[in-house]
């Protein structure tokens, strides 16, 4: 492979970055300083988990054992602890932000002055990318800078990890453009490595190692992000006041898609997003976690205590470590330094994936990067907060084929009831013990069940509704309520086939599956029917498969199937259809799923294909005209 290089790159400032060890560390997690005010908010999330779990499971003890305890209602009974305990956590942790959101106004950080804030480098990492939008959202950040009187205190560093000499070159082209454009009022400077070793993650050690020992801080982007000019220069000024500070992350905000699948994640969050952050932000205070991207860390900090190891074993498990932000997080965390979030800072954002497709691919190597982490969560000297947050990216992914088999259980235990002879003189007993099915308190179990489920979309909406410029912003109490109400269905029946993927993912993994490092797609090119058919035929046949087998046991357990049923059945027209950004933009038109900030949606090149915009808008003119008939 041909590497070419840009002509200019500065001098070399190295630091030494140690890969850390896992299995040796002095005493326990280095305390802060100022360790910040978070037990309350602790407290509170852990004692409302254990009281809703404590609910659940007594009632589903109750439902499931009137008479006799079997080995398969054992079974049902923890694993429904489990996946309860998991929503309730988040559930407790979206109350918890609530709260926080409604108790104080918008909470601005500390801030150094602008002549103190030190020098910054602005990482962009790129692995066979487009570089038009990637160029031009950097020239429009540098731009800002300069305008802000900022650019000396930053440069930008394009860390190139592209394996294919053609999209190189179109990288180095959009440089030499960029560095024209800024290059006399800003530092601008292009790397492409000839082995991306390691990753994204070898790919920001490689840029520490060589030039790090000249900034101060380090904001790493995605591809994807975006970041206002005022948002740079506010986290600088934060790290640069906060002499403990090792990473502060902001809350990306998803934007500048219009697949209709695209729509209904911006939409969630925008929505719910805030409430989540202040919860997570409350109780995780200065022991929180870093998502991989726009986020400021202290270059030394990172240096010396986040150098990642290769894990022993072969991959999926060992090798290099995949989901390197988590872990650089507890690293960092370990060696004494505060990682926190502000989630009022505004002007992060970010770019979701356009369909459920490019969610499902992407999901694989997550999935790979979170079971991993099951070799690092007993590492020695990690905060047991850093410990929560590897469990919780490992549940993320084993809550999936919890919940499948949940249902598989479930079903068991239904055919057991219909097909076999009751016991009824359990033990030693003169008289019999009648087996009785408690409809109520079956159905009271339901409802707790989807309370705790629906709760943070709940607060979210309440505290969207109680905004006024809030409100606007999602088209109206009317818009707001309508986009409620679409990505609660929406997400109903995308939910099985996620269920679905997602414990595929694990199944590959433990079977010693590699998922490898693919490109993410960026665009929102129109799906072929026949590729979402293909992609999800085995949902479909699964699909059939629960319906068959609910239905040969009872009317009662088809129709408790049936919200999954639905959902498999209709995945490949769900996944084509929430593909198309026509149907976006249509959606957007009827004030459905519309976000703050965002222009009218341009007009999509060539004719609309999609059927439903025409049905309605067909359906809106003959109301119209039947009705001057009428008059």
């Amino acid at each position: 492979m041909k590497i070419e290089q840009p002509s200019t790159l500065p001098l070399e400032s190295p630091l030494a970055m140690p890969a850390q060890e896992l299995g040796i560390w002095a005493g326990g997690a280095r305390p802060l300083k100022r360790p910040g005010k978070r037990n309350f908010a602790r407290l509170f999330v852990f004692a409302v988990t254990l009281v809703l779990v404590a609910i659940g499971t007594t009632l589903i003890y109750e439902v499931i054992s009137p008479v006799d305890i079997t080995s398969l209602q054992i079974i049902f009974a923890a694993i429904f602890a489990l996946t309860f305990s998991w929503i309730s956590f988040a559930c407790a942790s979206a109350l918890l932000g609530f709260f926080v959101i409604l108790a104080r106004k918008e909470k601005r950080p500390r801030l150094a002055p602008m002549s103190a804030m030190g020098r910054t480098a602005l990482l962009m990492p790129l692995y066979n990318e487009d570089p038009s939008m990637v160029f031009a959202t950097l020239t429009r950040i540098g731009q800002g800078l300069v305008a802000k009187q900022a650019g000396a205190a930053f440069d930008i560093f394009v860390l190139s990890d592209t394996r294919k000499d053609h999209a190189a070159a179109q990288e180095v082209e959009a440089f030499e453009k960029l560095r024209a454009a800024l290059g006399r009022q800003m530092g601008v400077f292009y790397r492409r490595r000839a082995d991306n070793h390691h990753r994204k993650a070898g790919n920001i050690a490689d840029f520490v190692t060589r030039w790090g020992g000249a900034y101060d801080h380090m904001i790493v982007l995605d591809a994807d992000s975006d970041m206002w000019p005022d948002t740079l220069i506010t986290l600088a000024r934060a790290m640069a006041l906060d002499s403990e500070a090792g990473i502060i992350q902001t809350l990306p905000i998803l934007r500048n898609r219009w697949t209709a699948f695209a729509r209904m994640t911006q939409f969630a969050g925008a929505i719910y997003g805030p409430l989540v952050a202040a919860g997570i932000s409350a109780w995780h205070g200065r022991d929180g976690n870093y998502w991989g991207h726009n986020a400021i860390i202290r270059t030394k900090a990172f240096a010396a205590a986040a150098g990642l190891p290769e894990l022993k074993g072969r991959k999926p498990f060992g090798g290099h470590v995949m989901s390197h932000d988590f872990i650089e997080a507890a690293l960092i965390r370990r060696a004494g330094w505060a990682v926190y979030m502000l989630p009022d800072v505004k002007g992060s954002y970010e770019e979701p994936p356009p369909s459920l497709i490019d969610v499902a691919v992407r999901d694989r190597r997550w999935a790979q990067g979170n079971l991993q982490h099951a070799k690092i969560v007993s590492a020695r000297g990690l905060h047991w907060i850093s410990r929560m947050h590897l469990i919780q990216g490992i549940m993320s992914y084993l809550a999936s084929p919890l919940w499948l088999l949940l249902l598989v259980v479930g079903l068991g235990l239904a055919a057991v009831a219909r097909f076999t002879t009751p016991n009824y003189f359990p033990g030693i007993a003169l008289f019999p013990a009648w087996p009785v099915f408690n409809p109520e308190l079956a159905l009271r179990l339901l409802w707790i069940t989807a309370i705790v489920l629906y709760m943070p979309k709940i607060l979210g909406l309440i505290l969207a509704l109680s905004d006024k410029e809030q409100r606007r912003s999602f088209g109206g109490a009317v818009g707001l309520i309508n986009s409620f109400v679409a990505e609660i269905l929406l997400s109903m029946l995308l939910s099985p086939i996620m269920m679905l993927v997602q414990t595929r993912c694990v199944i590959d993994i433990f079977s010693g599956r590699d998922s490898g490092w693919n490109t993410q797609n960026r665009n929102e090119e129109v799906m072929p029917f026949s590729s979402a058919l293909q992609q999800h035929a085995q949902h479909v046949l699964a699909g059939v498969i629960f319906a068959f087998v609910a239905y040969s046991i009872s009317v009662s357990a088809f129709l408790w199937m049936l919200p999954v049923v639905i959902g498999l059945l209709l995945a490949p027209v769900v996944s084509w259809a929430t593909s198309r950004a026509d149907l976006g933009r249509w959606l957007w038109k009827v004030n459905v799923f519309r976000t703050a900030s965002e222009p009218r949606p341009a007009t999509p090149s060539g004719r609309l294909v999609h059927a439903i915009p025409r049905m309605a808008i067909a359906y809106s003119r003959a109301r119209a005209i039947k009705s001057r008939r009428q008059n």
